[in-house]
């Protein structure tokens, strides 16, 4: 029942409803009970549903009914991800699969013809595991083509099997420094990656791929998430996208990986506040995203829009800000949240407040679809606006919750700041009118452990802000543009 429940939360409502016609089409016998299961389950009900179904206990044919429920949920995953993606792989493994159907039913000049199509797309993408199986057919019927040239093609075939196993090995690589990440977390990345390199015969240099050049940075990127120091990890990023620079091969042929590639640069310089090279960082991310007649840029326009509204932000452009991310707030969670912060920045409480009471979704829905750090971020933001609304009898239940719910996962995690942070939050809480005494600033003080302006992460110093701005009786958008521009 769990993995039910699972599949069908990756279901929007419009999705539901094509399930049951689905379902409906399925039946042939007119059994009706898996789709009465799933709409049981749809409305929230877990208990006694073999009764609910079948009048009265039936737990063996409510297990069976269960697994055939289970199985018509992922054929229709998997049928409607077939037929709606639009993906240049999966497009290459359509040809593929028509050429051989072409093939058994004896049609060779027209399957020669598609496997050639599908073979030239797929060495334009480098996608080696595809090509292999494109070669293995090739050879399979090589002698019903004359004009067929075999030594060629299996010199073609003994080259992307090289790039095939170098491919193999990267991924090793890449599971190995994931797996170095989540046991020794505060371990340098750069001294992680060359490690797991030193294991096998490759180098970090032009030769790798647009992909491993993204995965490596991709990795840094996540590392520094979770120390909250992108300053440390940035120069190891600039070491690779140096390498990216000098590719010689076009960007356009990797766009997927480029723009990508281009956003966690953006990301990791807004995070170190260098908003200028952020906005050029940007321009050339908005580019990428144009070519191809526009063929990335719904798919990425998420993260772009929340870190050009992000950057505007902390650039003094808060009205611009404010606009993009309000056009475009209903398109994601990312997006509604930096809302929130920004307007909550500008002391439009009310506003905000409207932003924040539309993320009705339970904690644990948002957890799962968004991550801990974004519910972390998004709790710490309630509290701060629920003091400012003075809803202060709401207040202190939300302090309780975040200490029951963070806590222990914070200390592990070494994040003292963020729990320094919030028990201060709570003496303001408690005793407003001492925020600008000088017990309160000593008390400040002696709570953070500072490294720095120019390695202090953006957002920490947004937090801190809040409280300087308190103390010194100041506009908080001031105090802030002031700390992160030192």
């Amino acid at each position: 029942m769990k993995q039910i429940k699972a599949i069908m939360d990756t279901l929007s409502a419009d999705e539901k409803r094509e399930f049951i016609l689905f379902q409906q089409k399925k039946n042939r016998r007119g059994d009706t009970k898996n789709e009465a299961l799933f709409k049981l389950v749809a409305k929230g009900e877990t208990e006694d549903l073999d009764v609910k179904i079948y009048g009265k206990s039936a737990k063996n044919s409510y297990h069976a009914l269960c697994k055939r429920l289970q199985d018509s949920l992922i054929d229709f995953v998997a049928t409607k991800s077939f037929s709606g993606e639009t993906s240049e792989e999966l497009d290459i493994l359509k040809l593929l699969l028509a050429a051989r159907i072409f093939f058994e039913h004896k049609q060779y000049k027209v399957a020669f013809k598609t496997l050639a199509q599908a073979e030239k797309k797929a060495t334009a993408l480098d996608v080696y595991a595809i090509l292999t199986e494109i070669y293995h057919t090739k050879i399979q019927y090589a002698h019903l083509d004359d004009s067929l040239d075999l030594e060629k093609l299996k010199k073609a075939c003994q080259k992307n099997l090289q790039h095939f196993q170098q491919e193999q090995e990267l991924n090793m690589i890449y599971a190995t420094i994931k797996q170095k990440l989540q046991q020794t977390p505060k371990i340098s990345v750069a001294t992680i990656i060359e490690n797991a390199f030193s294991d096998f015969t490759i180098t970090i240099d032009t030769s790798l791929t647009y992909k491993t050049l993204f995965q490596l940075l991709q990795l840094t990127a996540t590392a520094a998430k979770i120390q909250t120091d992108y300053y440390s990890n940035l120069p190891y990023m600039e070491q690779l996208f140096a390498l990216v620079e000098a590719k010689k091969e076009p960007t356009q042929k990797h766009l997927f990986y480029y723009i990508q590639i281009l956003y966690l640069m953006g990301l990791a310089h807004f995070r170190n506040k260098n908003f200028n090279k952020t906005s050029i960082l940007l321009t050339e991310m908005e580019a990428a995203m144009m070519q191809k007649n526009n063929a990335y840029y719904g798919r990425f326009s998420e993260k772009f829009i929340v870190l050009k509204g992000l950057n505007l932000n902390y650039k003094g452009n808060a009205t611009m800000a404010i606009a993009l991310l309000e056009e475009h707030k209903n398109k994601s969670l990312d997006i509604a949240l930096s809302l929130l912060m920004t307007l909550f920045q500008q002391k439009k409480h009310t506003e905000a407040y409207a932003v924040f009471k539309e993320m009705n979704h339970s904690d644990v829905w948002y957890e799962k679809k968004m991550g801990w750090i974004w519910i972390l971020k998004k709790s710490i933001i309630e509290i701060l606006l629920l003091i400012e609304l003075d809803k202060l009898d709401v207040v202190l239940s939300r302090l309780q919750r975040f200490q029951k719910k963070f806590n222990k996962k914070l200390k592990t995690m070494g994040e003292t700041k963020v729990l320094n942070f919030m028990k201060l939050v709570a003496v303001y809480y408690d005793k407003p009118f001492e925020v600008t005494s000088e017990a309160f600033y000593n008390n400040v003080e002696s709570s953070f452990e500072w490294i720095g302006t120019t390695r202090e992460d953006v957002f920490v110093m947004s937090f801190y802000a809040w409280l300087k701005a308190k103390m010194e009786e100041r506009d908080l958008y001031d105090v802030t543009l002031e700390l992160v521009r030192k």
